[in-house]
């Protein structure tokens, strides 16, 4: 099996120590902006930002025929997805929540192993599977409830399975790279995303623009421009190369950066329990990482 080259692993690496900070981003933006329109906010940041990035480089945006059916079901599960991660990290600490959403790879790995030929569950990513999920036990039913600045297992349970569904959006987004173009793949998932979350949020939320305040505008133009944008970008282009259990397996420096910006910027406390947890799915996930 081919090692995968050392430029590769700086840049994935680098990805994922921007994706740690997203959670505390999403927590900060969630402070003026209801979940669905803080949603709404970064796709369309995003969204215009592959605008500009497919015009500069010549890039044709529109689908063949053929190509709708799939970037309409990745944009379905992409709302559903962000949504629930939306939701769950309001209603808890941004340090968990990171920790929690970067189990994506190990669902993705799982996933990949049924839908993805030549991507095999092996003996060795299934212990760092087990190791990973060991540290998300301790997260979820850690001992001190008031330990981790306001978690709640619901919100703890609601980013998990946004993870889940963020493992099994990169495997059908691999599926659908192989045949449509990088940045197709990413601006319409959002494009068909965008109108779900002004729809939901118009109907579930009440926005008030006038609790925005400038750390919040902020946090969600990292979302939509670094993230949504750039980071998706970076995210595909490799994807479209390599499997998705390799490069997923560098999430394990997300959740390290995540904690550490949590703390900073939001001054969660970080406990005994947080911090058990997150060595054993950084382990986990590190041993998966040294499977290629």
């Amino acid at each position: 099996m081919n090692r995968t080259p050392w430029p590769v692993i700086v840049l994935a690496l680098t990805l994922n120590l921007f994706w740690g900070g997203n959670l505390t981003a999403v927590k900060l933006g969630l402070t003026a902006v209801p979940p669905l329109w803080s949603a709404f906010g970064r796709f369309a940041l995003g969204a215009l930002s592959l605008l500009a990035w497919a015009g500069l480089r010549g890039i044709p945006l529109r689908p063949r025929p053929g190509e709708w059916r799939g970037l309409a079901v990745l944009g379905l599960i992409l709302t559903v997805q962000i949504s629930v991660m939306n939701l769950g990290t309001n209603l808890t600490a941004a340090s968990t929540a990171t920790i929690l959403q970067s189990t994506n790879p190990l669902f993705a790995a799982l996933f990949a192993h049924f839908f993805i030929a030549g991507d095999p569950l092996t003996p060795r990513r299934s212990l760092g599977q087990l190791i990973a999920f060991a540290g998300v036990v301790l997260i979820l039913f850690q001992g001190d409830p008031e330990g981790l600045a306001g978690s709640t297992l619901g919100g703890n349970l609601l980013v998990l399975l946004s993870g889940s569904m963020l493992g099994g959006r990169i495997v059908f987004s691999k599926r659908l790279l192989q045949r449509i173009e990088t940045t197709k793949v990413v601006f319409w998932q959002m494009i068909f995303a965008l109108p779900l979350f002004a729809l939901a949020g118009g109907f579930w939320e009440t926005l008030d623009l006038s609790r925005l305040t400038w750390p919040a505008v902020g946090a969600i133009a990292y979302q939509g421009i670094v993230i949504a944008g750039l980071g998706f970008m970076i995210s595909a282009t490799l994807l479209r190369r390599y499997r998705p259990s390799v490069l997923t397996s560098f999430n394990f420096a997300a959740p390290v950066f995540g904690v550490w910006m949590s703390a900073l910027l939001l001054g969660e406390p970080i406990s005994l329990w947080l911090l058990a947890g997150l060595a054993t799915v950084a382990a986990g996930l590190l041993v998966i990482t040294t499977n290629e």
